[in-house]
């Protein structure tokens, strides 16, 4: 039987070395000498009992044979005390305030347009969407976030994860075309939508959704096997709000010597179709012409509402040293007046 079965309720101590102190008294009192034996000679002769009784009258002072149990006792609780006893508590997971965040990014052709200026210089749309979602991500700390890119076909390059740099390094490394030159809109809520069921449910507040999709687009759908406002269906019935970015300028442009120059020609945005997206499945729709209105809308977006769901399962330790260090002061002050009353 162990020490931690010997005390009921006990499930482990913090500093457990200082049990090892417990029997430093009885080492010391057997290894010191006892009373009266500093003055022995280095020599010892047979007659040594002898000279003391003539020289003091007696056989002079013999060893205690006695031991003080009572402060040894007070000693060994002092040293359970030191040791920090402890018991564990049921376990509790507290709630985390969080959002379950998808992102969906369009990456067809028409993102490749230099039309966007980002701190002073002409930027495909695809760079300056880049750079605002990084930012963006910097500041969803609690939040876990997935990363869906679409082009021709839809892709899933990052599950849910609370691990935000990974999720932003995957994005840094897309280009135009990666997923293909068209636009699969459809296919991309739709498995946005089966990442997000894949979850187990949260509890999310009064009037507020636990799954949440945002998507950014430059274009119209004109790839993929489902059509948007069907996947859009699905997502409501799934309980996931979805949240669109019409992203790019009203056509597309080249740059000269620093200059923006319209040559028409682009991919017009399905303003129309985005906004009956979101307000299919209690979503907003977003318009971003520019950089900095895109930052805006993400700062929007960043107050979406949050879930609470259930963080990880902990046991907090509850300290029980208070109990021998208390008996063993009690225990030492009643030892040391034994010892006074007996002298």
């Amino acid at each position: 039987m162990s020490l931690l079965d010997a005390i009921p309720g006990l499930d482990g101590f913090a500093w457990p070395w200082w049990l090892l102190a417990i029997p430093l008294p009885w080492l010391v009192r057997m290894a010191w000498p006892a009373p009266g034996d500093g003055d022995a000679a280095a020599l010892r002769v047979p007659w040594r009992q002898r000279l003391r009784q003539v020289a003091g009258g007696g056989e002079g002072p013999a060893r205690p044979r006695g031991f003080p149990w009572l402060a040894f006792l007070a000693w060994s609780l002092l040293c359970v005390a030191a040791a920090r006893p402890q018991v564990l508590a049921p376990p509790v997971a507290p709630p985390q305030a969080g959002r379950e965040l998808m992102l969906a990014v369009d990456l067809s052709a028409s993102m490749g347009e230099e039309d966007m200026e980002l701190g002073g210089r002409i930027v495909d749309r695809l760079t300056a969407a880049k750079a605002v979602l990084a930012d963006f991500l910097e500041r969803r700390v609690g939040d876990r976030i997935g990363l869906i890119v679409f082009g021709d076909r839809a892709y899933a390059l990052t599950p849910l994860t609370a691990d935000r740099a990974s999720v932003r390094q995957q994005l840094d490394a897309t280009v135009v075309g990666l997923a293909g030159r068209a636009t699969a809109l459809g296919d991309a809520i739709a498995l946005a939508v089966k990442r997000l069921q894949a979850q187990p449910s949260a509890t999310p507040a009064a009037g507020t959704s636990p799954r949440v999709l945002v998507v950014l687009t430059d274009g119209v759908n004109t790839a993929g096997t489902l059509e948007p406002e069907k996947a859009a269906a699905i997502a409501r019935d799934a309980g996931v709000r979805i949240h669109t970015i019409a992203f790019g300028g009203d056509g597309s442009a080249v740059s000269v010597f620093g200059f923006r120059l319209p040559v028409g020609g682009g991919d017009e945005v399905d303003e129309a179709g985005l906004a009956r997206i979101a307000s299919l499945t209690g979503g907003r729709f977003f318009r971003a012409r520019a950089s900095d209105e895109l930052a805006g809308i993400y700062a929007e977006i960043d107050r979406l509402e949050p879930t609470r769901r259930a963080g990880q399962a902990v046991r907090p330790r509850i300290e029980r040293y208070p109990w021998p260090l208390g008996a063993g002061l009690a225990l030492g002050l009643l030892a040391l007046a034994w010892r006074r009353r007996r002298a």
